[in-house]
């Protein structure tokens, strides 16, 4: 059986697989090998005897758990096996906490610690208490738009006539007298006084990440980056104006309005407020929206281009955000996304974990190199394509010249550039018939 995220397999014992030992504690568990290769096959060890006292107590005094030690044999080679059970509480090592990440063990740092911290304590980031916050610092003109907002969901029972105080105990945004970190990131009047990572910066690029041409920054609660942000990508960013309608609804424009919705929300959503600012990149060709935050447990770029469970990283957030009819909390944010470009005829989008965070990619055109490399297209058909975006029309005739082909060659290949979608031919007959971009 080769190695993976719940067995390990190690020729002798050295001190540094006590990490090895508490990444399984910390995540599902699993079985450290003494007296096996990296394939599986045992290769024995001499000091079994001595190893069989001291690594349950290394174990103990070191890392505060019990796992069980037992000796096994295999052709009369000695190997030993340390099963460790998952634990429910933070294990750590010397100070440190790690995990196991498919068949390797990693330290744990920063937000990612932060995060890890707070689910073996049963909490979650938006569900710790502020103490510094006050009634003071909520916004009422965000609270009177978001009752407006309920009403018009209809997922939160008889909003109207709530005062503010009333409606974010209804909403589990206070426990006693305090209020928890998502009633700033919701409702604040300047979350960035309490969390620095609130913001949202947008940068127009030329061809390369190098030339930033402009920026701007956004700052203030979810709420009120859902709108401005989306307004100032139309103002500032954006080529083609966007037409909205509302806060809840963007039509037509340089790319689908609801993808352009669903990128930012699921950002605002799901980030990791630990940490920096959401960023979003505009190019000629592409924009990209990235927070940070990685995808929870089970989920995977494959699995969010399917249907799949909703997992928010801030659950009281999410919660709060479905009740004012901006999400519907079923997980299909990813799907939204894919189908709003779908039915624009754009590429699907590019979704992955990268740098800690999550990203998302639209592009604004299939007709482009990179895109059409993805069509299975040869050489001749893209540089076809890309002559055609630019002169609207190519003949029989234009083909052969710009590929230096013959004309059977050209036929085949604007008679197969048709039959995948890509072109349409014209009606006219004989020597002026020409095609057009589908």
């Amino acid at each position: 059986m080769p190695e993976h995220q719940n067995i390990e397999y190690k020729q002798s014992w050295h001190e540094d697989y006590l990490k090895t030992v508490c990444g399984f504690a910390n995540s599902q568990g699993g079985t450290l090998i003494i007296g096996k290769d990296d394939k599986g096959k045992t290769v024995g060890i001499i000091d079994y005897k001595k190893l069989m006292d001291d690594l349950p107590n290394k174990i103990k005094n070191h890392l505060g758990i019990t796992a069980s030690v037992n000796l096994k044999t295999n052709n009369r080679n000695h190997f030993i096996e340390i099963t460790v059970p998952s634990y429910s509480v933070a294990i750590s090592l010397r100070g440190r906490y790690y995990i196991r990440t498919g068949s390797t063990t990693s330290e744990l740092t920063g937000a990612a610690l932060n995060d890890f911290l707070l689910k073996k304590s049963g909490k979650t980031w938006d569900d710790v208490i502020e103490e510094r916050a006050t009634l003071k610092d909520i916004d009422e003109a965000t609270i009177s738009d978001f009752l407006k907002a309920a009403e018009k969901s209809g997922r939160l029972p008889n909003p109207n006539g709530l005062s503010t105080k009333e409606l974010l105990e209804k909403l589990r945004l206070t426990s006693g007298s305090q209020f928890k970190r998502a009633a700033i990131i919701l409702f604040g009047k300047d979350p960035g006084k309490f969390y620095p990572g609130i913001s949202v910066k947008i940068g127009r690029f030329g061809k390369s990440d190098d030339d930033l041409r402009f920026q701007e920054v956004e700052e203030g609660n979810l709420f009120y980056l859902l709108r401005e942000v989306l307004l100032q990508i139309n103002r500032k960013f954006l080529t083609k104006p966007v037409e909205f309608e509302g806060l809840l609804r963007i039509e037509k424009g340089e790319y689908p309005a609801a993808a352009l919705r669903e990128m930012l929300l699921n950002a605002l959503v799901h980030k990791s407020y630990f940490g920096t600012p959401i960023q979003i990149r505009i190019y000629d060709n592409k924009m990209n929206i990235w927070n940070e935050g990685t995808l929870p447990d089970g989920l995977t770029n494959e699995i969010l281009k399917q249907q799949h469970p909703s997992y928010p990283r801030n659950p009281i957030i999410a919660d709060v955000c479905f009740k004012g009819g901006y999400i519907d909390a079923w997980g299909r944010g990813t799907l939204k996304i894919i189908d709003a470009c779908k039915q624009a005829r754009l590429p699907e989008p590019d979704m992955k974990e990268i740098h800690g965070g999550f990203s998302v990619t639209l592009f604004k055109d299939i007709f482009t190199e990179e895109q059409l490399r993805k069509m299975d297209l040869n050489d001749r058909q893209i540089k076809a394509v890309m002559f055609l975006n630019e002169n609207k029309r190519i003949t029989n005739k234009d083909y052969q010249q710009i590929n230096n082909c013959s004309r059977n060659t050209a036929t085949n290949d604007l008679s197969d550039l048709a039959t995948k979608g890509l072109i349409l031919k014209s009606n006219v007959k004989g020597a002026g018939s020409f095609y057009t971009l589908k």
